[in-house]
């Protein structure tokens, strides 16, 4: 798979390509967690959907009488945010993120 990334991009990237050629095993250390934190680790899409919600909430207010008014609104929309990750993602990687840190913690 490598050899193909590099056949494909190398002509038209050369130093990017050599660059992750060099430091292949640091980029691909999330590979050694288990797969259920994996997409919490290597996806910036939490963020990205977080950033759209808080404009998605924003933008038909128009204005905002207050700094404090804008930073709850930003404030509500992290934690409606949080509960629905719980519910779904984090709680399948709960139990991995345990087992991995519990030397640390116990």
């Amino acid at each position: 798979m490598v050899q193909q990334f590099e056949s494909k991009w190398s002509i038209k990237y050369p130093r990017e390509v050599q660059s992750w050629a060099n430091e292949l095993d640091v980029l691909l250390t999330f590979m050694d967690d288990p797969s259920s934190i994996r997409s919490m680790i290597y996806t910036t899409n939490a963020i990205e959907r977080t950033i759209k919600e808080i404009r998605k909430r924003l933008k038909p207010m128009n204005s905002l009488s207050s700094l404090e008014a804008a930073e709850k609104v930003v404030y509500l929309t992290f934690q409606d945010f949080n509960e629905k990750q719980a519910e779904r993602k984090f709680a399948e990687a709960q139990e991995a993120l345990q087992r991995m840190f519990e030397g640390r913690y116990n």
